[in-house]
């Protein structure tokens, strides 16, 4: 049987969060006979799924540094410092787990300069499986550690190609070590759980259609843009409203562009909500500006939930997943106009574009607990 350990000590419950959980869980899930599944809880980061990993056969290792709750989570400077406070007083802690546990496997999600140190300076049958996500920043420091950790690293995996290829390109590993790892995404339980218990909340709308947008209130999703471009689009199309999903360090900065642009009876910045089924189900179409993603869970289940995906063309995975516009419609990235275009293009056409939503929801597929456990699997074992 082999031994598999996740390290991701997750701050929030963002895109790492939810792709680590999902990993584990599509293994425990669909390898139970063969792979024992373990996620380690650094410093208390994921005591409160305890029960769901224990449901799905999945072990949670204490590393006894039980700090989570006294540490700061949001803004960038504040994480950054509770970054580096894990990053301290894991550093040993873990070098004794791996010696005492000894797995054949540690997938390193977050803060994956620990286990490149450690990995660097202490030998370990234990193989890493790095996994890269998001836009990473080739910074002088960044390129020559992953240089110099590349040997000790057994595979690179990526949610898109087209990051992939990136990596590729720039030659800090051997192309044989990179794999495309699409994000579980689609867990169908989940997808049933949210669908039975879906709501919409009951808000002071002055109009019935409207389209939406999710995610983290911070600088990567460009939610400044998104709403300057709708102001445009709201002059002519007064029939709109647009709900922002999410909570971030940017809150105060949105509301008070919101009531600059005279748009507090048009735009709404709804919280952080986990169940979006029905909102995205009754949205005109679902928004994503984002600067770079990954794709972006957020867009997927929109995608699968039915809602027409009117996406920014950035790094690394939006236009991979609509398939350059086929299954959706892009817009060029932080382009003034642009986005405005794209929302007057989709009310205009709208009719003709049921196709694309339906090859969009095909392409989810490919994000699904089980396809990724196929996947990963693979690694393990071959």
């Amino acid at each position: 049987m082999k031994k598999v350990f996740y390290w991701s000590p997750c701050l929030e419950k963002v895109g790492t969060y939810k792709s680590t959980i999902n990993s584990a869980l599509s293994l425990g899930k669909y390898s139970s006979k063969n792979i024992n599944v373990n996620v380690i809880n650094v410093c208390g980061e994921w005591n409160k799924e305890k029960e769901l990993f224990k449901k799905n056969n999945v072990e949670l290792i204490n590393l006894g540094i039980d700090i989570f709750k006294y540490l700061p989570k949001s803004g960038f400077i504040k994480s950054r410092i509770s970054y580096f406070v894990i990053a301290v007083l894991s550093f040993f802690p873990l070098i004794k787990l791996l010696i005492k546990k000894k797995p054949d496997f540690l997938v390193s999600h977050l803060l994956t300069s620990i286990p490149f140190l450690i990995f660097i300076f202490f030998k370990f049958k234990t193989k890493l499986i790095l996994r890269i996500s998001g836009y990473p920043k080739l910074t002088f420091v960044r390129k020559n550690i992953w240089k110099l950790c590349s040997k000790k690293i057994f595979r690179v995996t990526f949610p898109s190609n087209e990051l992939l290829n990136q990596l590729s390109d720039n030659s800090l590993f051997s192309k044989e070590k990179l794999i495309f790892l699409p994000d579980p995404i689609i867990n169908i339980n989940e997808y049933i759980n949210k669908k039975k218990n879906s709501k919409i909340e009951k808000i002071n709308f002055h109009k019935k259609n409207f389209f939406i947008s999710a995610g983290r209130l911070t600088k990567q999703k460009n939610f400044s843009y998104l709403i300057k471009e709708f102001k445009k689009f709201s002059k002519k199309n007064v029939d709109f409203d647009l709900l922002i999903f999410g909570k971030g360090e940017e809150h105060n900065h949105l509301n008070d562009l919101i009531n600059t642009l005279n748009l507090s009876d048009r735009v709404f910045l709804m919280g952080y909500n986990e169940n979006l089924y029905e909102y995205m189900k009754k949205s005109e179409a679902f928004i994503l500006s984002s600067l770079w993603e990954d794709p972006g869970f957020v867009l997927i289940e929109a995608a699968f939930n039915n809602s027409f995906v009117i996406s920014s063309d950035c790094k690394n995975g939006p236009k991979e997943f609509l398939q350059n516009g086929k299954a959706g419609i892009l817009f060029e990235s932080n382009k003034d106009n642009a986005l405005f275009d794209a929302l007057t293009n989709y009310i205009s056409q709208k009719s003709n574009f049921k196709a694309k939503k339906i090859l969009a929801k095909k392409n989810c597929l490919k994000y699904s607990l089980f396809r990724h456990h196929k996947i990963i699997k693979n690694i393990f074992f071959n």
